[in-house]
């Protein structure tokens, strides 16, 4: 057996123990009974305990090391393929299992101490475990190594090559225009409000049409499917095992569909990584900008667009028959409106990566410690009004809105604004060929799918996220088509 299929055979039996994970995961965010969180709990902390051994072992070490030795210099995709598992191996053997096993452990009983604190609006209820994340998060920092503060180790969780200080620095050139294209599309709706036709708007009907959406978008629903949650997500249980979730409002079917198309474009990427590879960096998405850069690019370059809904509107009309007197440019309106809410998942594009920027900043001065977990909700709030000239009304509205937290996910956040950032880009990439864009405005979405698997999906994680969309694109990640993206639609 040569190195690299020994490296292979090992990198897949730890890739079976994580999955595994995953599947008991996926249940626990959707069908788990209430009191058999403690279990799972025991059960995910051992079974992460078992993936991180597998996944420092010597042995994996030792075939990482002869595969490199092995591989021909010209080989870009496997030297790419095998330098990035190499720097994952490092960064965890940094990690000690027992480390590896609390973390879980921990992440596990604060998601479930998390939704009851929001349930209740409540910080209390989580303070304590959301300070057990910050240490752990801290612990592992130290254990990482950064460049200049704690919080670079945890945006390099996520953002393969990013800092603290160039996000930061992308952060402060966006905010000022964001600030001025949020504060005129808010106006421009409060000028003339959209409405959507009164419901009730059966589940039934939108699961059936969401499925038809995803379908045409090319979700492969014999490697997928869609269930129901509290928060939507997208997870991958295997190469062939790509679950998405979504929640629906009777209100409003538009909820449910963007979120299906959202989690949709997390799943194309993930059913466009090649399965052999699976368990190495060439069968695994390459960050979370990248990652979150397809789930934008179809919610909204392509979900929201007037050629989407061109086509769309009609066919949600046999759905929902109130529709079927709706005028396109009345239903764009509301599609587009824009408005300063509480709540990031429901927020708009024109306000959505305001968001992120408060969330980027109390992240910061918590891992400095310059902010206390009991500090939190006021400092959110103070936050708030500053960014939105609003005041959540409870915390359930506020601090305790996202799951992220309750994850170990400190760091992830910054990822959402850099995954707009790319989509923008790449989208505007994309339709500067002819045929796609000719396609697309007639709702065939293959010729730009096929583009993203072959410029962004195929690359897996053999190259560096800016590397992919610098190859792309023909330019280095930068704000200049999300900013033009944004006027062109809500400042007109």
């Amino acid at each position: 057996m040569s190195a690299f299929e020994s490296l292979k055979r090992l990198a897949t039996e730890a890739a079976i123990v994580s999955s595994s994970a995953s599947v008991l995961g996926w249940d626990q965010e959707t069908y788990l009974p209430e009191q058999a969180h403690d279990w799972r709990a025991r059960q995910l902390s051992w079974l992460a305990g078992r993936s991180h051994e597998l996944s420092t072992s010597k042995e994996l070490g030792d075939a990482l090391k002869a595969a490199l030795d092995e591989t021909d210099s010209s080989d870009e995709r496997t030297l790419g393929n095998l330098r990035e598992m190499q720097r994952r191996f490092d960064r965890s053997t940094k990690l000690p299992a027992s480390l590896v096993e609390k973390n879980s452990e921990i992440s596990s009983r604060s998601k479930h101490a998390w939704a009851t604190a929001r349930k209740t609006s409540d910080f209390s209820l989580f303070a304590p475990h959301l300070q057990s994340v910050l240490d752990i998060s801290r612990e592992k920092a130290e254990l990482w190594g950064y460049q200049d503060e704690p919080y670079d180790a945890l945006i390099e969780t996520y953002e393969r090559g990013a800092t603290t200080a160039s996000v930061s620095r992308i952060f402060d050139e966006l905010g000022p225009d964001l600030r001025n294209i949020a504060a005129a599309a808010v106006a421009r709706t409060e000028a003339k409000p959209a409405k959507l036709p009164e419901g009730p708007y059966p589940i039934d009907q939108q699961m059936s049409f969401n499925e038809k959406v995803a379908r045409s978008f090319g979700f492969d629903f014999d490697r997928g499917r869609i269930d129901t949650t509290t928060h939507p997500f997208c997870t991958t249980l295997g190469p062939d095992d790509i679950r998405l979730t979504t929640r629906y409002e009777v209100s409003d079917f538009t909820s449910s569909l963007l979120g299906v198309l959202h989690e949709a474009g997390h799943g194309l990427y993930e059913q466009g990584l090649r399965a052999g590879d699976f368990g190495q960096a060439a069968g695994d998405s390459v960050s979370l900008g990248i990652h979150e850069s397809q789930s934008r690019l179809w919610e909204n370059h392509v979900g929201r667009s007037r050629e989407f809904w061109a086509h769309w509107l009609p066919v949600a009309a046999e759905h929902f028959p109130q529709l079927k007197n709706t005028d396109l440019n009345d239903f764009l309106a509301y599609i587009h409106r824009a408005e300063f809410s509480f709540i990031r998942v429901e927020s708009d594009e024109a306000t959505y990566d305001l968001h992120i920027l408060l969330r980027f900043e109390l992240e910061r001065r918590l891992m400095r410690d310059e902010m206390k977990v009991a500090d939190v909700p006021a400092a959110w709030n103070e936050a708030f009004e500053k960014s939105f000239g609003l005041i959540p009304p409870d915390d359930a509205h506020g601090c305790l809105q996202d799951i992220h937290w309750s994850m170990g996910g400190l760091g992830y956040f910054p990822t959402y604004t850099l995954g707009n950032l790319n989509a923008a880009q790449l989208f505007a990439a994309s339709m500067r060929d002819g045929s796609i864009r000719s396609a697309f405005s007639k709702a065939d979405y293959a010729p730009l799918l096929q583009w993203l698997r072959a410029k962004v999906h195929d690359h897996g994680a053999t190259l560096e996220p800016s590397e992919i969309v610098k190859r792309a694109t023909g330019s280095e990640p930068n704000a200049r088509a999300h900013l033009n993206h944004l006027r062109e639609r809500y400042n007109r």
